[in-house]
């Protein structure tokens, strides 16, 4: 099955904590059902890697780690088990959130053509440009809302 990925927005950690304990630690999109926030669902778009090489490239600089600054907020206990193996959530920093929602509208047919060639989803039968246009589209979107309403850009993580 693979990893999951929701991305969605909150105010703040808190209410990640107060969201993950309704939902019994997620998942934040569920199938055939609306998701419990605004949300988008990830499919294998991981925060660090794929959803940081679009942002490295609507920014012009070479991607790296640290492009996209998310960091572990929820569960409790799991930075020190090693044994833990999910679900996680990350907050993604403001300046990633910021880099997504100042995309113009008329870079992202570029941005998802580019993006569609990287390695990482090379082996996605669906990562077509036009398919990753619509996937940037949610993501931008979602950024722009959580910028618009002082809120952060947050990932659910599963196994």
């Amino acid at each position: 099955m693979g990893v999951l990925y929701d991305y969605f927005r909150a105010v703040d950690d808190e209410a990640v904590a107060k969201l993950m304990a309704a939902t019994g630690g997620g998942p934040v999109v569920r199938a055939e059902d609306s998701p419990v926030e605004d949300a988008v669902d990830g499919k294998g778009i991981d925060p660090t890697v794929v959803l940081g090489k679009v942002v490295s490239f609507a920014l012009g600089v070479p991607w790296s780690a640290d492009v996209i600054g998310d960091r572990l907020i929820w569960s409790q206990g799991a930075r020190e088990n090693l044994e833990y193996e999910g679900p996680w959530v990350v907050v993604l920093s403001e300046p990633a959130r910021d880099a997504l929602a100042d995309i113009p509208d008329d870079r992202l047919p570029d941005l998802a053509e580019q993006w569609s060639h990287i390695e990482e989803l090379s082996h996605y039968s669906d990562a077509e440009p036009e398919v990753m246009l619509s996937r940037l589209r949610e993501f931008v979107g979602l950024a722009r809302r959580a910028r618009t309403n002082a809120e952060h850009i947050y990932c659910w993580i599963c196994l």
